[in-house]
């Protein structure tokens, strides 16, 4: 059975490229998810950055284990000493459709990026932490293109993303970011170069800590050195699910997609499986309407690095002098619940994931941007590769659908007899005028290839 080459798909060249880089220097997979993850934080602040949090999936190829990492987000206030004051409301049109969304210091979360790069470093990393940041201090410093796809974006975003300090980065003279134009952030490469040189902790008890407690305070906020101090990595539960005879590993998220993997109907040939996997991709309430980016990473050896991050919109709080945007997580109404408190860990729709074969060899290392429409699209992908057996670029960029309630959104070029039978099973169909980041971004290195979905501008790259 052909083995996995060892290669890279992330949603920017940038971000694969410095992946690629760590793994020619001899980097293992976690090292060269690490240097992707950290690239995506100067290449694509649009969706990420050093100030959200995020989620890692790790195969090792020698034990089989897979492990699942949990940085994300979690809630601040155990200081005690002040009260949140309240959010700023911006409109955001995502999916054509506006939105209130909140931003501004009350709605910033403990960030767990720096940790959690930290982690996936030090547990599973083989090169000095200083090489693997090193890409990104480069990146950082010299400002990156802007891939049309993303510039796309923005255009939904722009109202959080743009507000405050960011217009001079996404706005720059009033212009907004258009594909090819170059993205920086001022002091960005000298924060990159600290965490190079200090380590991830510079964030939470070193000289960042204060820059961060200060500026979330000023602006409303009740982000305290007790919560940075008290931060930690989290190793989180794995889930599994049969699909076409392979295992599909990856944490439990909100959108419960290994569980929707286990929902899929009996006979997953097609036309036939369209309205069962319709049924079982049924989404409840409004959608998210936050982004993320994900990083894919294979070695030599078969181990596999998989990690999402996200800011959110991102709450406009800026590090002053070090060109950092915060999360804006509190104002994700879709991941409030009733029982946040101080220190407690959000959750979220991210599932970095791994499928092994049945022979129990690494087959598939995905994730994908989207909140949402995460599953969506892992689910579309996965079934292309291993049911329809689809080259990876070919399952990424072929049109998908989502489910919202009872209504399908579909891409055009969606198979008509598929859409009919959905139609006649009564689901309302409403047609999207072309392939749209909407839909998510997945990336995926596996048998099938390597491969960065289209939405994004996503590429694959291999050793």
């Amino acid at each position: 059975m052909k083995k996995v080459a060892a290669g890279v798909a992330a949603s920017h060249p940038a971000t694969a490229g410095a992946g690629l880089r760590v793994l020619r220097d001899g980097g293992t997979a976690a090292d060269a998810a690490v240097a992707a993850v950290l690239a995506c934080c100067a290449a694509e602040t649009i969706y990420t950055g050093l100030g959200g949090g995020g989620f890692a999936t790790y195969f090792d190829a020698g034990t089989g284990r897979v492990t699942c990492l949990d940085f994300f987000v979690s809630v601040p206030g155990t200081d005690g000493d002040l009260d949140a004051g309240p959010m700023v409301a911006v409109d955001v049109f995502f999916g054509g459709m506006p939105q209130v969304y909140s931003i501004g210091g009350a709605s910033v979360a403990v960030p767990g990026v720096p940790a959690g790069c930290g982690e996936v470093h030090r547990r599973w990393g083989r090169l000095p932490w200083a090489e693997v940041v090193q890409p990104a201090v480069e990146l950082a410093t010299s400002g990156v293109a802007v891939p049309a796809a993303h510039a796309q974006t923005l255009d939904s975003c722009a109202p959080a993303l743009a507000w405050g300090e960011g217009a001079s980065v996404y706005t720059p003279n009033g212009r907004r970011l258009q594909g090819g134009d170059l993205l920086f952030h001022d002091g960005l490469g000298r924060a990159m170069a600290t965490l190079a040189e200090a380590g991830p902790e510079v964030f939470y008890t070193g000289e960042f800590a204060a820059v961060m407690v200060d500026a979330v305070r000023a602006t409303g906020g009740c982000l305290g050195p007790r919560d940075l101090a008290g931060y930690r990595v989290l190793e989180t539960p794995v889930d599994h699910a049969m699909l076409a005879g392979h295992r599909v590993l990856a944490r439990h998220d909100l959108n419960r997609t290994v569980d929707t993997i286990a929902g899929l109907p009996g006979d997953l040939s097609r036309p036939g499986r369209t309205v069962g996997v319709a049924q079982a991709l049924r989404d409840q309430g409004r959608q998210k309407i936050g982004d993320t980016t994900n990083v894919s990473v294979v070695d030599s050896d078969g181990n596999a690095c998989v990690i999402t991050t996200t800011l959110g919109l991102g709450s406009g709080v800026w590090l002053p002098g070090l060109g950092i945007n915060l999360n804006s997580m509190l104002g994700e109404g879709e991941l409030v619940t009733d029982d946040m408190v101080p220190g407690k860990r959000m959750s979220s729709n991210m599932c970095p994931l791994v499928v092994i074969s049945p022979e129990g060899e690494l087959a598939v290392a995905a994730g994908s941007a989207g909140a949402s429409r995460i599953r969506t699209a892992l689910v579309d992908t996965l079934l292309g590769v291993l049911v329809d057996g689809l080259e990876m670029a070919e399952a990424t960029g072929r049109p998908r659908f989502h489910v919202v309630d009872d209504t399908v959104h579909v891409e055009p070029g969606y198979p008509r007899e598929e859409l009919a039978a959905l139609a006649a099973a009564g689901w309302q169909i409403k047609q999207w005028p072309g392939l749209n980041h909407y839909f998510g971004g997945v990336t995926a290195v596996g048998r099938a290839g390597a491969a960065g979905d289209p939405r994004r501008d996503g590429v694959g790259l291999l050793l």
